[in-house]
C-alpha cells in the first residue's frame, strides 16, 4: 500500500532535518527520489523503471536484448545518499533518510514529489495519480476513470491496455494525461490534442467522432443547399454507414458529403452505389 514518509519514532526537529536531507536533489527526468533500483532482470543499475525501459527497450540496438523490467520483482534499492545496496524499503538502513516521500510496497515505488496525490489501486495492481478520492476502477474496463465518468462513460473491455493509436506509446502504465472519447476508446491526451490541430476529429480506432459536431453538421447542411447536384446525379442514390450512431441508410448522393438520416451526422462511409456517371464519346 502506498504511505507517505513519516518518522518512525517521536520526531524531533534533528529527526526531522535527517528525514529531509537530501530532499529534491537525487532523481531522474521521471521522479525526484533518493534510491536507485537494482533491475532484477538484467542486474542493473537504474534511476527507476522508465529509465531502465528507455535503455534497455527503446535505445537497445539489439533486438534479442530488448526488455521491460518487471516492476513488482525488485528486490534491491540502492541509497543516493550513502549508496548502501539493501532490501526494498522507504528508509535507508544506513543513513536513516527517507527515499521517498512517497512508497509503496506492492509496486517497489519511490516519489519525493507528493503534490501528485499518488495512491496504489489494487484493481489495477500499480500506482496512479490524482488522488484516491477522484477516481473509481471500473471493473470491465480493467482501469481508473476520473469520478465523472462513473455514470457517462462507455465501457469497452481493456480499454488501455493497449498502445495509443497515435503515437503506439502504452497507454495502461503511461505517466502522460489520457482522455477518455465518446466511444470508450482512449489516447493521450497531448495526441488528442495534436489530431485537432490537424483538423481531424474522428476517434482513429472506431472513426467515431470525438466531440460535438453539430455546428460542423449544420455548416455542410448549408453548403449542400447552396451546391445543386447536376441532372444526372439528383436522382442517384447510395447506401451510407454512418460512423457515430451505426445505422446503414440509403441516401441521395451528394459530392458534398452524405448525412445520416437517423442522427443527422456528416461523418459516413459509402458502403454500396457508384456515383460515377457512365459517359462515353
Amino acid at each position: 500500500m502506498g504511505s507517505l514518509c513519516e518518522p518512525r519514532y517521536e520526531s524531533t526537529k534533528n529527526d526531522d532535518n535527517l528525514l529531509d536531507r537530501g530532499y529534491g536533489l537525487f532523481g531522474c527526468s521521471h521522479y525526484r527520489r533518493r534510491c536507485k533500483i537494482r533491475a532484477p532482470c538484467c542486474n542493473e543499475i537504474f534511476d527507476c523503471r522508465h529509465c531502465h525501459n528507455d535503455a534497455k527497450n527503446s535505445l537497445e540496438v539489439d533486438p534479442r536484448e530488448r526488455h521491460e523490467i518487471p516492476r513488482h520483482e525488485v528486490e534491491k534499492v540502492i541509497c543516493s545518499l550513502c549508496g548502501l545496496e539493501q532490501d526494498v524499503q522507504q528508509f535507508c538502513e544506513s543513513c536513516g533518510i527517507c527515499m521517498g516521500k512517497y512508497f509503496c510496497e506492492k509496486c517497489k515505488f519511490f516519489d519525493d514529489d507528493v503534490s501528485k496525490n499518488q495512491f496504489h489501486c489494487d484493481g489495477c495492481g500499480i500506482c496512479r495519480t490524482g488522488g484516491l478520492e477522484h477516481f473509481f476502477h471500473c471493473t470491465r474496463c480493467g482501469c481508473c476513470y476520473s469520478n465523472a465518468l462513473r455514470d457517462s462513460h462507455r465501457c469497452v473491455e481493456k480499454a488501455m491496455h493497449h498502445n495509443c493509436p497515435i503515437c503506439f506509446e502504452y497507454l495502461f502504465d503511461s505517466i502522460k494525461d489520457i482522455s477518455v472519447l465518446n466511444c470508450g476508446h482512449t489516447i493521450h491526451l497531448d495526441c488528442l490534442k495534436e489530431m485537432h490541430f490537424h483538423l481531424n476529429f474522428t476517434c482513429p480506432i472506431c472513426s467515431r467522432s470525438v466531440c460535438d459536431m453539430s455546428g460542423v453538421w449544420e455548416k455542410l447542411d448549408q453548403e449542400v443547399a447552396a451546391t445543386p447536384m447536376p441532372l444526372m446525379y439528383q436522382n442517384r442514390m447510395i447506401w451510407i454507414l454512418c460512423n457515430d450512431c451505426g445505422a446503414t441508410s440509403e441516401v441521395h448522393f451528394h459530392i458534398v458529403g452524405s448525412k445520416c438520416p437517423h442522427c443527422s451526422s456528416y461523418n459516413t462511409r459509402q458502403t454500396r452505389g457508384a456515383p460515377a456517371c457512365s459517359s462515353n464519346h
